[in-house]
């Protein structure tokens, strides 16, 4: 896994003392990255005496020795480590550098602090090269410490703190490790729509994509603007009509030229060309177009019905069904009209899908993804995770290493709860009732995952009645070939199941749970010609996040939440 880290983190390993800092220049731009000189195993310490240019925010600064210089920290986003710059007063305004969010670069030397100093390493300001000013009365952030609840309220300055730009780089390294995982192992990234005429769920809790309200606004204002043609203009424009037509039949009766009667045709022709149009402007309505009482979607842009879609994973198993190993990763949406912390209108979904695989398949694929994730996050963004765990959960790196290290424990959805009924029996009080049948709550999950295990559990056969159509029937008939991986934390974590291959058992299970066949007629050809057994199951993007960082609130892990009532930016 080591042969896959940046290769930022290769070069600061590699680092001697004697290493030029100008080498590690970021490479489309004239500075250094921060994460260059304080990453290091020695703190920056093996740069004294070198020339060098960053640039960042400033953290905090202050004033000192009477304003004969001024102390910065800046930060540039590349890590949560902070550089201390010293600015001495002929080098620049001070009042204008120590405000928290100024933006600055400089050219300075670096140089060794005083002994006993927190920091390996400082920067001494020899030029400022670029001021970014902030007014201090009006900028949102203050340097005092700011709830993350505030902070979804400047949505666009967030990331310039800590937790959520820490948050970002974890975000990102996640992202990465997907697209290695995959890759490495053989799977064909596949970008699926995100306008989809699919309910993958069945649950119609979808955004509709539609233009027919814009248009009807239009058609309102045009036809103010404009009015359609009355009965009177009607008739007006067919006596044009009758008067140009007795005009081309005079001039074939007296014998006129060609050029005399082509002309009076085409006039003929312009005249009904406009009462054409007369006739089909006489017909607009104003608002939302309508056919025997219902909308009519044939007027809209895609001539039926179109969502947002909430998953892309009907569309990447067509893909699967003809190159064997793919996977989709994009952002999928859901109107559920929910305010729990939980719970967003948009969020990103991880979703490979595997042909010639069964159930089982499906399981190792997920336990060895999630496992690498977690080693990814150690190896190589273990700087970020141990701020996590000053700041937040002091338990998040010692969960990744589990996770990374353990095997997951599996059971069947029926051992689940009676392992459950048994809790209750033996004193341990749930909100929801346990029985066999019921979709298992978060709680359940966690205790099956933080108390009875102490370790992730994939749950797998579900019972039918509360699983998707497209997942496969098992013998007993009762339940199906699903599975669910949960994780202390934050519970389930990933679904997925092996697909129902079987062309009569899916169109049965479609009609059995009410939902029309038409819309899914191109899924069942997959069945239909050259059928094939697989699997595939999606994790949720952020659950992973949260699980990852131990941060309550699924709206401070994606960069720009959408949410019932906000939709900021």
């Amino acid at each position: 896994m080591a042969d896959d880290s940046a290769q930022l983190s290769s070069q600061l390993a590699e680092a001697t003392l004697n290493e030029s800092v100008s080498a590690l220049k970021a490479e489309f731009s004239d500075r250094v990255p921060i994460r260059s000189i304080i990453s290091r195993t020695d703190g920056g310490s093996g740069f004294a005496g070198q020339h060098v240019r960053v640039g960042g925010w400033v953290k905090t600064g202050r004033k000192a020795d009477k304003d004969a210089f001024a102390f910065l920290e800046l930060n540039d986003g590349s890590c949560p480590g902070n550089l201390q710059v010293i600015v001495e007063a002929d080098k620049g305004d001070l009042g204008q550098l120590v405000p928290t969010g100024t933006c600055v670069v400089v050219d300075g030397v670096l140089k060794l602090p005083p002994a006993g100093a927190k920091q390996k390493v400082e920067l001494r300001v020899e030029k400022v090269v670029h001021l970014g000013p902030v007014d201090p009365a009006k900028y949102p952030l203050p340097k005092t410490k700011l709830t993350l609840e505030f902070l979804r309220d400047v949505v666009h300055l967030r990331s310039r703190t800590n937790t959520i730009s820490t948050v970002a780089r974890i975000r990102n390294a996640l992202a990465y490790a997907t697209h290695t995982f995959f890759q490495k192992h053989g799977f064909l990234y596949v970008h699926t729509p995100i306008i989809t005429t699919s309910d993958c769920e069945g649950a119609g809790e979808m955004f509709q994509v539609t233009t027919l309200i814009s248009e009807g606004e239009r058609l309102e204002r045009e036809l103010i603007k404009n009015p359609p043609p009355s009965e009177a203009d009607l008739e007006a424009a067919n006596l044009i009509i009758k008067e140009k037509g007795d005009a081309v039949s005079q001039l074939k009766s007296a014998k006129a030229s060609k050029e005399q009667i082509g002309a009076a045709v085409a006039e003929l022709k312009r005249a009904k060309e406009n009462v054409l149009k007369l006739d089909e402007r006489s017909k607009l309505q104003p608002g939302i177009p309508k056919k025997d009482g219902k909308i009519d979607y044939a007027q809209d842009f895609f001539a039926r019905q179109a969502f947002l879609t909430v998953s892309g994973q009907l569309q990447v198993e067509s893909y699967a069904c003809a190159l064997s190993s793919v996977y989709t990763f994009g952002p999928t949406f859901r109107a559920e009209n929910s305010h729990t912390s939980r719970h967003l209108a948009e969020f990103w979904m991880v979703e490979p899908e595997l042909a010639f695989a069964e159930l089982k398949d499906d399981m190792n694929c997920a336990e060895a993804y999630v496992k690498f994730l977690c080693q990814w996050l150690l190896d190589n963004c273990y700087d970020d995770m141990e701020f996590i765990s000053r700041q937040f959960d002091k338990t998040c790196i010692d969960r990744l290493k589990m996770v990374a290290s353990t095997p997951f424990e599996r059971i069947t959805y029926t051992e689940a709860v009676e392992l459950l009924i048994d809790a209750v029996k033996n004193g341990k009080k749930f909100e929801n009732h346990v029985e066999w049948g019921i979709d298992l709550a978060s709680e359940h999950e966690r205790f099956l995952t933080e108390v009875k295990f102490q370790k992730p559990v994939i749950v797998y056969n579900y019972p039918k009645g509360i699983k998707a159509f497209y997942m496969r029937l098992n013998d007993d008939n009762k339940t199906v070939a699903a599975m669910d991986v949960l994780v202390p934390k934050v519970g389930e974590l990933i679904g997925g199941s092996q697909r129902e291959e079987r062309y009569d058992v899916i169109h049965s299970r479609i009609a059995e749970m009410g939902l029309p066949i038409e819309p899914y007629e191109w899924y069942l050809d997959l069945r239909r010609f050259g059928t094939v057994k697989h699997a595939g199951f999606g994790l949720g993007f952020e659950r992973m996040l949260l699980f990852a960082t131990g941060l309550d609130n699924i709206r401070d892990v994606i960069p720009f939440p959408r949410y019932p009532g906000r939709a900021d930016l």
